[in-house]
């Protein structure tokens, strides 16, 4: 925990020293970036400023209704945001809330592996608004040994574990945690379901909202970014949570010592793969500075330090060669082809099912 403190301190002094500059210093040389908690190496963050002079401002939120929220009022003063490809992305590109790459700014974008790319391409038709930064897969954070000394039989390697209430009451002891956004979560329960993840049908969501009521006793909080910390430090066993997550949570607990051991599982009946990008809102108020962020972000060694640091891979193939080797050998971080299969992707979803679901939500939230 003492590297975390001082990771965290680091961070700190890096991504607020802009607050303390003269005021025309501030003004000429500055990025604002808006990005996900825990999803970037503060080391690298001071290298960008100490190699350009442009400082960053920095922002952090945990959910993709917090970063939709922010920027819908417009005028955000963000120069960079990192929108996951569906459906936050795509949607904003629709809207014109994007602008779109510079390609000749950002030369490092032929970093970006192509297969990837090409998957991105069905938010982003062309590439035109958003460079590939992290992806990863959305399921479960567990600690084993807490959760089996309550349920011995439990199945440690599905979502019945959190969505079966004959499970979920037993594990509810040592603490449930559900990641709290309706976007990532909806889509899962309805691929648990045997549905198709994108469904707007009417009785597939009464289903889903069955689902979750059921087991809404037993859930202890709702979070995104906490569950890391919570996870780590023994004060859950169980969360739905972001694979980068969960995986820095067990990092966490394995340097505090203190007897808890967290893992991620990708469940058998399949995770839902997210892609992460980095955009210019259209009314960013320092594009050139924009762009050069993002052009540094995709070299292979900074790549490759974000990797370490936050567990998630990259876009950027030559980055591998140059993870650390317990990070590159770990498949909960490098999913093999194998797990991939049962890996599954999510597209838009209309704006009055997105409003259903967000409804839904809200019940789900408060029990009733």
């Amino acid at each position: 925990m003492m590297r975390r403190l001082a990771l965290a301190a680091t961070l700190l002094t890096a991504l607020t020293s802009l607050s303390a500059a003269p005021p025309a210093v501030a003004q000429e040389r500055v990025v604002n970036v808006f990005n996900w908690n825990d999803y970037i190496d503060p080391y690298m963050v001071q290298r960008f400023t100490r190699e350009t002079g442009i400082r960053v401002r920095y922002d952090i939120y945990d959910s993709l209704e917090t970063l939709e929220g922010r920027l819908s009022a417009g005028r955000s003063g963000y120069d960079i945001i990192v929108p996951t490809g569906e459906p936050t992305f795509s949607r904003l590109a629709r809207a014109g809330g994007l602008l779109p790459l510079d390609r000749a700014q950002i030369p490092n974008l032929a970093n970006l592996d192509p297969a990837l790319q090409a998957q991105v391409a069905s938010s982003d038709p062309g590439n035109r608004f958003g460079a590939l930064y992290l992806w990863g897969s959305i399921g479960l954070g567990v600690n084993p040994a807490r959760i089996q000394a309550l349920a011995p039989d439990a199945p440690m390697d599905s979502l019945r574990l959190i969505f079966d209430p004959a499970h979920a009451r037993r594990i509810a002891r040592c603490g449930i945690s559900m990641m709290d956004s309706a976007l990532d979560v909806i889509p899962t329960v309805l691929r648990y379901l045997g549905k198709d993840p994108n469904s707007t049908d009417a009785g597939d969501l009464r289903e889903v909202e069955r689902t979750l009521m059921a087991v809404r006793p037993f859930i202890r909080t709702f979070s995104t970014g906490g569950a890391i910390e919570a996870l780590a430090s023994g004060q859950t066993c169980l969360a739905f949570a972001y694979s980068g997550d969960a995986i820095q949570a067990g990092v966490r607990a394995r340097e505090a010592n203190q007897g808890v051991a967290v893992t991620y599982v990708a469940a058998n009946e399949g995770a839902q793969l997210w892609f992460d990008l980095l955009a210019i809102p259209a009314d960013a108020p320092n594009p050139e500075n924009a762009h050069a962020f993002i052009n540094f972000l995709l070299q292979p060694d900074v790549m490759a330090a974000i990797t370490n640091q936050v567990r998630y891979p990259n876009g950027v193939p030559a980055s591998r060669a140059l993870v650390a080797p317990e990070v590159a050998a770990d498949p909960a971080v490098f999913p093999p082809e194998a797990m991939r299969a049962r890996f599954f992707t999510i597209g838009p979803v209309a704006q009055a099912a997105e409003r259903t679901r967000n409804r839904m939500w809200a019940r789900f939230k408060a029990g009733r």
